[in-house]
């Protein structure tokens, strides 16, 4: 049987003062999702299984098989957990760590009230809470937040106003980081703002999971995969680019920012190398030893105006908090996703 590759380890210099996972109850909301399910993996890889698992859960759904494999204390409903923090419930009294990736994450999502409470109060209220309890709490931002990338992607504090999300999913995500600024909270939380997360576990998601994901699927019907033609005259087709992150190197960075407790306010975490489309389609085509066969579509029109030709993270301060640790290339991480999760129907610690 094939091992199964672990997150690389989260260290960093040894000199930063660390944050323990091992003490006390760890909350991961969004518990069941792609990233939230894929820390349950990298706590668990800790020899941990000390996690109050919160999310809306569907018994027998793709998302809750996300779970089966791992090791956690207690499952929560959403309401649940609002309605225990909300009472400060004893239920709650050994939690010393929060990592709050539950969210409503489509970025074609147009109920606003929707978005303000889910994303927006949930995270106020959840954020107030630990802070009253001395816990380490650390969310899930967004690069969405960034917009079309015109005014950079910086992820400097001082930096947060001056952006403007293209959709009310960024907005919501954009005006939790305000308030925390303008609140002071940043000195003592962690916000993250994930790039392009793909990897195992994210098929429940439809239409909202990764190309890998989807292309997979569609080389395996039809032998080809499609990709958008390029609108702009400054790119080729299929030179437009993004900041891939493996879920892997994901779950590593957060794990690392968790724990120290140096590091705080926003953080960019990316490969910090963008990459083409391009390169990502022959990166699938190649983990299924086949040749590309690649065929490009008009972008809808409603996409046009708010499609990203470029991302890439700047990861400086994620660096200069300590981090050490070499990340997947591309072509590596879609090999290790399509031979050891796509191609057999694995979930992380599925083996």
């Amino acid at each position: 049987m094939l091992k199964e590759l672990p997150p690389q380890p989260a260290t960093g210099r040894s000199n930063c003062l660390m944050h323990e996972l091992g003490e006390g109850t760890t909350i991961v909301t969004g518990a069941a999702g792609l990233i939230g399910s894929a820390m349950i993996w990298g706590i668990n890889n800790c020899n941990l299984n000390n996690v109050i698992a919160v999310d809306d859960y569907e018994p027998g759904s793709l998302k809750e098989r996300n779970l089966l494999p791992l090791d956690i204390q207690e499952k929560i409903g959403v309401q649940q957990f609002r309605n225990l923090f909300r009472e400060e419930s004893s239920k709650l009294k050994e939690v010393r760590t929060i990592i709050h990736l539950g969210a409503c994450s489509s970025t074609t999502e147009t109920d606003e009230d929707y978005l303000n409470d889910n994303n927006l109060l949930y995270t106020k209220e959840l954020c107030e809470w630990a802070l009253k309890e001395g816990a380490r709490f650390v969310y899930a931002s967004s690069a969405a937040t960034y917009g079309d990338g015109t005014m950079g992607m910086d992820d400097k504090n001082q930096d947060i106003e001056k952006y403007s999300p293209l959709n009310l999913y960024g907005w919501s995500k954009q005006n939790f980081d305000i308030y925390a600024q303008k609140k002071g909270y940043m000195d003592s939380i962690v916000g993250l703002k994930y790039f392009n997360v793909y990897g195992p576990n994210e098929e429940h998601k439809g239409d909202m999971r990764s190309v890998v994901s989807k292309a997979y699927e569609q080389i395996k019907k039809t032998g080809e995969m499609t990709l958008f033609k390029s609108h702009r005259t400054d790119f080729k087709d299929g030179q437009q680019m993004r900041d891939f992150l493996y879920v892997k190197d994901a779950v590593c960075m957060t794990l690392w920012l968790t724990q120290n407790v140096g590091a705080n306010g926003l953080f960019n975490l990316g490969s910090g190398r963008a990459r083409s489309w391009l390169d990502l389609a022959n990166a699938i085509f190649s983990a299924l030893k086949m040749e590309p066969n690649i065929r490009f579509i008009d972008m809808p029109e409603t996409l046009q105006d708010k499609y990203q030709y470029f991302t890439e993270a700047k990861v400086q301060k994620l660096e200069s908090s300590g981090f050490l640790v070499r990340l997947f290339d591309l072509e590596d991480a879609v090999k290790d996703y399509v031979t050891n999760y796509l191609v057999p129907d694995r979930r992380l610690g599925q083996f």
